[in-house]
């Protein structure tokens, strides 16, 4: 096999920016990593880029990340931290682990923090953990939105009867198929179209002209991780004023995916300005805000909205060509994203509501807070309650890390799970296996007081990534593809 040979031009191609970078990524991966195919070596090198935060502590790959990630300005004081901060609630806390517990401390003690809480589903993150809530005055923090900015769900309801997802089940599981790309790296050779990718800001930042082809390229791709498309059966016991459908059991198509490259670039762009502004201490330091009054959070601003909109867009363009190839129009069309950071009023101000890895629950707001491959989710109705900040989870929570279920969990158990629930898996690994999160019931419990019920979704077809885990990914799979 001919020895891996890499060159700055393709490095830049993936969006590597000019300096000692190149040179270093290039060096690190043809000595270690000589025998993989250049595509892989390219999807490794893609990976670190979007996420740099998740190689820091690889023992060959951390040079590069360390790298890309952001350093500190030298010189300047560094922002002291409250000694106590503000007060939060915390939902479900016996599940909670003492990580995601830590983080929302550390964030509760920032000078711009007003308010805050912790939901069911919480785990450790970077930055806020997450499942955490914070609002600021004047202040976005790109880590507390994360990488995968305006990350979402969407559901449309068909008025099919669900039997049909037994007796024509490869015809739904083809439908999957064709209508998106999963895996980090996935491109579509004849891109969809969709009036998102005309908006100005593509014109008027640098950095999103940059990144604007690939994005075309990346419309209606599905991602990686716990990222997934599914037919399923929506069963509604009494028809909402809100959800508006009749009482009975119809077919439902989810999708949960974000903004991809263009929302992790912007993600690492701005956290990189963010942290270079304001230097926090130890554990805060991916806390870095921007002001909203200053130029480089407004332009934070504009990026975020535009990847915000550009994951619905992804969702819509999925759901209208499965739409199309059915010949019905959707009764229902249910959407919330979270990752993302909202102008709201607390208390009669103006603040910024971070919700990282949290669905908005403000009063009569439709959301859907999945369980997992083999788990129901739920459509909830948000009933506005203050002591959440208007939230509640976003899914059930992992229990068990990537690296932990990977090592633990057999495709034996896993497709006896399945089958039990009559789940038909297309991809997915063990990493997703349904006894790596939380019971999806304790956590509905716990948010009672947050959300009510107005339907479930009972998953039968998922298509996921199903990429086997590669020899460099290992030790990686902590990594939740959702923050």
């Amino acid at each position: 096999m001919a020895k891996l040979k890499l060159t700055g031009k393709e490095l830049r191609r993936i969006g590597y920016p000019e300096g000692p970078v190149i040179s270093i990524a290039m060096n690190i991966m043809e000595k270690n990593y000589r025998h993989l195919s250049k595509e892989d070596a390219l999807e490794v090198l893609r990976s670190i880029l979007q996420s740099p935060n998740q190689y820091a502590h690889d023992g060959v790959l951390d040079k590069i990340a360390e790298a890309l990630l952001p350093k500190p300005k030298v010189g300047g004081d560094e922002l002291p931290l409250a000694e106590k901060g503000i007060p939060f609630n915390v939902f479900g806390a016996d599940g909670i682990e003492q990580g995601a517990l830590h983080q929302m401390y550390t964030a509760a003690k920032l000078p711009v923090a007003v308010a805050g809480a912790l939901m069911p589903d919480a785990h450790h993150g970077y930055g806020l953990p997450i499942g955490g809530v914070l609002a600021t005055e004047n202040a976005v923090i790109p880590y507390g939105v994360g990488v995968d900015i305006g990350c979402r769900m969407c559901l449309s309801v068909f008025d099919i009867n669900p039997k049909e997802l037994r007796d024509r089940e490869h015809y739904f599981a083809r439908e999957l198929n064709e209508a998106t790309l999963f895996g980090s790296g996935g491109l579509f050779q004849k891109p969809s179209d969709h009036e998102v990718m005309y908006r100005k800001e593509f014109d008027e930042l640098g950095l999103l002209k940059g990144l604007q082809a690939r994005a075309w390229k990346q419309l209606g791709s599905s991602g990686s991780g716990n990222h997934f498309v599914e037919w399923g059966v929506v069963d509604v016991t009494e028809k909402d004023t809100v959800l508006g459908i009749e009482a009975g059991s119809y077919v439902g198509l989810l999708s949960h995916s974000g903004s991809r490259a263009l929302g992790a670039n912007v993600a690492n762009h701005y956290t990189k300005l963010a942290k270079e502004k304001r230097r926090l201490p130890g554990d805060a330091v991916n806390l870095a805000w921007l002001s909203l009054d200053e130029q480089e959070g407004i332009e934070y601003w504009m990026a975020m909205n535009l990847a915000g909109d550009y994951a619905s867009a992804c969702h819509e363009v999925i759901h209208d060509k499965i739409a199309r190839q059915l010949g019905r129009r959707p009764l229902k069309r249910v959407e919330n994203h979270h990752n993302f950071a909202w102008k709201e009023k607390w208390e009669g101000r103006d603040v910024i509501v971070h919700r990282k890895g949290a669905t908005p629950a403000a009063n009569g707001v439709l959301g859907i807070i999945p369980g997992s491959m083999a788990a129901p989710g739920f459509i909830v109705k948000g009933k506005g309650d203050l002591s959440s900040v208007n939230s509640a989870s976003h899914g059930a929570g992992r229990k068990m890390s990537r690296t932990a279920a990977l090592k633990t969990v057999t495709h034996k158990e896993l497709n006896e799970a399945l089958a039990k629930q009559g789940v038909k898996l297309l991809g997915g690994g063990l990493d997703e296996a349904p006894f790596a999160y939380k019971d999806i019931h304790e956590v509905m419990k716990a948010q009672k007081e947050l959300v009510e019920t107005v339907g479930v979704f009972h998953p039968k077809i998922v298509k996921m990534d199903g990429a086997q885990p590669k020899q460099w990914k290992k030790g990686k799979s902590d990594v939740i593809m959702g923050e």
